[in-house]
């Protein structure tokens, strides 16, 4: 295998003529000159080098390789470059997904952080609701995932157990009424209060959650109208349609026209966190996405 170093040796020798005035030029002795070519020779198997009284003449396969020499070395160089560049967060990207009401919330800090402390590196955003998003990890289309999963769910325990989990808050649900509706002054409200209502239920995920907890309470949602924007939740709610449960970050990134949110028992909450796989949790760019996200949590939790 020809090595970089002995490439770098050749180009030496090959300039000036000379074992002994490659090794001053490169800060080492003639014999380690010596054993390098000879090495080199070794790996491309064939002469590279032939001594004519005193000087050090190319052979045609020489001559080929220092003619490509000149470009892998540079390639090389340009190379170790960027990597010490990417290393030191002065350059680098870090591809985010996240779940809407993270990218309303969280995500921007975050970012403004990052812009701020390292505007060498590139983040780019697209949102996707887990397991999509967690999938787009594993299969390398994201670096970073921010996700959420409810605690009392089937089989959450093992669902991230092959990734670096880094959890950031617990997002407490609460319950969206219209504004004239008869609890929406109420201080506390049991779920079982709730059975008879049209519900407006979420993303699939919130939705199967919504169903486990009412029917832990003793009854089955009548959902009329499902979808995945937040905004239209809280829309539907307002136009006295239904009632909701949503996360406290959603009901925090939307205008709620007129909604009454009310605490609703038992408490309902979910886990939300970031995602990455343990070779990019080294990646630095990474590392400190996720430290700026980490203290946007913090900073909401405040």
């Amino acid at each position: 295998m020809i090595e970089a170093r002995h490439l770098r040796v050749l180009r030496a020798v090959a300039g000036t003529g000379s074992f002994s005035a490659a090794a001053r030029e490169l800060g080492c002795t003639q014999p380690a000159v010596s054993q390098q070519m000879k090495a080199l020779e070794q790996s491309a198997g064939t002469p590279l080098l032939i001594r004519t009284g005193r000087e050090m003449r190319l052979t045609q396969a020489g001559e080929a390789l220092v003619r490509h020499a000149a470009g892998i070395l540079a390639g090389l160089t340009a190379a170790e470059e960027e990597v010490a560049a990417i290393a030191g967060l002065r350059a680098g990207r870090v591809r985010l997904v996240s779940f809407p009401s993270g990218s309303s919330t969280l995500v921007p800090t975050a970012l403004a952080a990052m812009r701020a402390e390292h505007p060498g590196t590139r983040i780019s955003l697209v949102e996707a609701e887990p397991p999509r998003s967690v999938e787009m990890l594993r299969e390398g289309d994201c670096d970073l995932a921010l996700a959420f999963r409810y605690g009392g769910s089937a089989g959450s325990a093992a669902e991230w157990e092959d990734l670096v989990v880094r959890p950031l808050l617990t997002d407490r649900l609460v319950g969206l009424v219209p504004r004239a509706h008869r609890l929406a002054g109420a201080e506390r409200v049991g779920m079982a209060e709730l059975a008879g209502e049209p519900w407006i239920a979420g993303c699939p995920r919130c939705r199967r959650h919504l169903v486990e907890v009412c029917e832990d309470a003793g009854f089955t949602p009548r959902i009329d109208f499902a979808t995945d924007d937040y905004p239209a939740v809280v829309g539907l709610v307002g136009a006295g349609l239904g009632v909701a449960v949503l996360p406290e970050l959603a009901v925090e990134s939307v205008r709620a026209k007129g909604v009454s949110t009310v605490v609703v028992e038992p408490a309902v909450e979910r886990e939300v966190v970031a995602l990455t796989l343990p070779d990019l949790a080294r990646v630095p760019a990474v590392a400190a996405t996720l430290v700026e996200l980490e203290r946007a949590a913090a900073s909401m939790g405040a």
